[in-house]
């Protein structure tokens, strides 16, 4: 193998890209425990947006500090 010509990576490089791997490689086992806990409670994963037309705030979100005071 021939690796004239070919630069050097940094420890720093190395690092952020094994850190990735690992990022993802968790994220998917993550995503697999999900779904199979999702399939022994039956549950849809993941979960199912509300409706386009609900609110972001509940109807009394200004006696709780939200808007309309």
């Amino acid at each position: 193998m021939n690796l004239e010509g070919v630069p050097a990576r940094s420890l720093r490089e190395l690092e952020l890209e094994v850190e990735a791997e690992g990022r993802e490689w968790t994220r998917q086992r993550l995503q697999q425990r999900l779904q199979e806990e999702a399939a022994r409670v039956g549950e849809v994963f993941p979960p199912q947006r509300a409706a386009a037309g609900a609110s972001a705030h509940p109807p009394d979100a200004a006696a709780h500090g939200g808007r309309g005071r």
